[in-house]
């Protein structure tokens, strides 16, 4: 009996070790995407800080990119500057990619941003008497990355309302990054989503 208190003492031990390992690699790659992210934009960014002119011609290199498109828009609005972003980018459908990008870079994730990505379909859901709709998209990566033998993945992001702006925070981006094209509809999809992830948050 003994030995087996110890043994179950040696393995709730282990759990709590391997959590505590895991969640400081979690916040060391999170700090280290942060950064990432930030230094892609830290041009503009300067120049915004010390109020230096800026065209629209130098806001549409950063607003093309997805990688970096969601949070030239955010720093844009804090300075006021939001004229600056090129309306082909001032879409739903734009700010959604930009934010299953980043989401996917995360490094819970795909751990990288894809390779490719289109936009498929904008689903709509009715729930509690209003319309509520996602975006899906599909993505892939190529080799040597472990998901590229998956091909194209879906990703959704939503929800968004009537009356939601182009880059409203999108609370319910997710890809189960084993859902393929081909294999799942992205109407289903997105319902599981919508039902997974959105209504338990």
């Amino acid at each position: 009996m003994k030995i087996v208190f110890i043994l179950i003492g040696i393995i709730v031990l282990s759990i709590i070790v391997f959590v505590i390992y895991r969640y400081f690699v979690f916040k060391k790659e999170s700090a280290r995407i942060h950064r990432l992210r930030f230094e892609r934009i830290q041009p503009i960014h300067k120049k915004l800080e010390n109020g230096e002119e800026i065209k629209k011609e130098d806001v549409f290199e950063y607003a093309k990119d997805n990688k970096t498109r969601e949070m030239t828009y955010q720093i844009l609005s804090e300075h006021n500057k939001i004229e600056l972003f090129p309306r082909e980018y001032l879409t739903i459908e734009s700010g959604a990619e930009s934010s299953l990008v980043n989401w996917l870079e995360f490094p819970t994730e795909l751990d990288k941003v894809p390779d490719d990505i289109m936009h498929l379909e904008k689903i709509k859901i009715e729930f509690d008497g209003n319309d509520v709709f996602y975006h899906v998209f599909k993505y892939m990566t190529y080799e040597p990355h472990w998901a590229a033998k998956d091909g194209w993945m879906l990703g959704v992001v939503g929800p968004y309302f009537e009356d939601s702006k182009p880059y409203d925070f999108p609370a319910a981006t997710f890809s189960r990054c084993s859902s393929k094209f081909g294999e799942i509809e992205p109407k289903e999809e997105a319902k599981w989503v919508h039902k997974n992830i959105a209504l338990k948050r």
